[in-house]
């Protein structure tokens, strides 16, 4: 079982309606101020001119708890935004502000998910690789070259691709899908954690956090961990 968000989008008139939306934010107060210097740090567009790229990216590979999220998106053509980035490197606050930029000027983007179950059964390297499969399956429109973060990627795709290590601190269309893949899994562990709250889902997202580790170790593992990582209680004090 999984579930898939997906949507698209006319192409906009590109960077300077970007730019006017982030402008009017930082007006309302909606963002945190940025310098000159970050305007001169903006992604790369794309890859290449010839073919239509989506980019993509996975969110949670390391947990031990919740799924593995992954996003596509294909960008218009001339999309620009001063706060995109990778979005580890990005506030809360500029990542779901992102997000819905992204979801509005997308030509296509989608959201897909592994569970645990099958993150068990297929191990997370690739859990990871499907998820990243269903995201790109789901677009509105077909892509003709991927632009992958990482060093490795198979797929049934009948579709080019490159693998880019460091991609979403590079181009723009993969650092867009990790912040959907961040946020769309952000949301589901904050949920997750209403229905669990011992665990502090809501503050690590299902990561190895000492606070996540010693909570397995007092109160046990739920149906959301991943029962293929080391949960043991040796394993977590070693931490």
């Amino acid at each position: 079982m999984f579930m898939i968000f997906y949507g698209w989008a006319n192409c906009l008139d590109g960077v300077d309606e970007n730019l006017n939306i982030f402008r009017f934010a930082v007006r309302m107060n909606c963002v945190n101020f940025v310098s000159d210097s970050h305007w001169d740090r903006m992604l790369t567009e794309c890859f290449q001119n010839e073919l239509l790229e989506a980019g993509c990216d996975e969110a949670g590979r390391g947990c031990l708890a919740g799924p593995v999220f992954a996003a596509s998106v294909i960008l218009p053509d001339g999309f620009a935004h001063p706060l995109l980035d990778d979005s580890k490197k990005m506030s809360e606050k500029n990542r779901y502000l992102l997000r819905d930029v992204i979801m509005e000027r997308a030509v296509a983007w989608a959201v897909a998910e592994v569970s645990p179950a099958e993150i068990d059964r297929i191990n997370i390297l690739n859990a990871s690789f499907e998820a990243m499969t269903r995201a790109v399956k789901s677009l509105g429109v077909r892509p003709q070259l991927l632009l992958i973060d990482g060093n490795r990627f198979r797929s049934e795709l009948d579709i080019l691709y490159r693998c880019i290590i460091g991609g979403d601190g590079i181009y723009a269309s993969i650092a867009a899908a990790s912040v959907l893949a961040k946020t769309f899994r952000d949301d589901r562990m904050k949920r997750l954690a209403e229905e669990f709250p011992v665990y502090g889902w809501e503050r690590n997202k299902g990561y190895p956090t000492r606070e996540h580790r010693m909570a397995v170790l007092e109160h046990g593992l739920t149906p959301h961990h991943r029962l293929s990582f080391s949960c043991s209680a040796d394993q977590l004090r070693l931490f």
